[in-house]
């Protein structure tokens, strides 16, 4: 599947445009300074997985059971403060850019559980207080984010064996 046609089945879930969705990654000043750089974004990842941790749902939570909640808030945290212009922390940690899509694609998730998703990530950035008086920012990573849950719903419907770059089981060994 192209990614123009990936693109256009992340849209038709959730009514954002890939180009909408961009539009986070290239504010002025950056999401990372708004909402106070490496400590705004840890504090986010925190929150939403606060959220997810305490979800009642069984089969969501699941989803994340390979990851402590500690080791899911850091790789999250440092995601975000590399895609939001701040420094490549992520890419120091992991070594080189993992795709997303090929990064979930062993997990078991589908259009439920990404509307789960971005409803713990909506309520955490409207519970971050250095994004309540921001309401453009706000409303841009909720963009971001909606449009990327549904990208990698879409894409790992597509992805092949050799594309894949996540794990489902904890590996104490392992670099995340």
């Amino acid at each position: 599947m192209s990614k123009h046609a990936l693109h256009s089945a992340a849209h038709e879930k959730c009514g954002i445009s890939h180009e909408e969705s961009e539009a986070a990654t290239k504010m002025r000043p950056s999401i990372y300074e708004r909402i106070g750089k490496e400590e705004g974004f840890y504090a986010l990842s925190a929150l939403f997985y606060d959220r997810v941790f305490d979800d009642e749902a069984a089969w969501f939570r699941n989803i994340f059971s390979s990851s402590t909640k500690s080791e899911a808030i850091d790789n999250q945290y440092r995601f975000f403060v590399q895609i939001f212009g701040g420094p490549d922390l992520y890419r120091q940690k992991k070594g080189k850019y993992t795709r997303l899509a090929g990064r979930h694609a062993n997990y078991n998730i589908g259009t439920g559980a990404a509307y789960r998703w971005v409803q713990h990530m909506e309520n955490a950035i409207e519970a971050h207080d250095k994004l309540q008086d921001d309401e453009e920012a706000r409303e841009a990573l909720k963009k971001y984010f909606s449009f990327t849950a549904h990208y990698i719903v879409a894409a790992t419907e597509y992805m092949r064996p050799d594309q894949l770059s996540g794990g489902t089981s904890i590996d104490a060994g392992r670099v995340w």
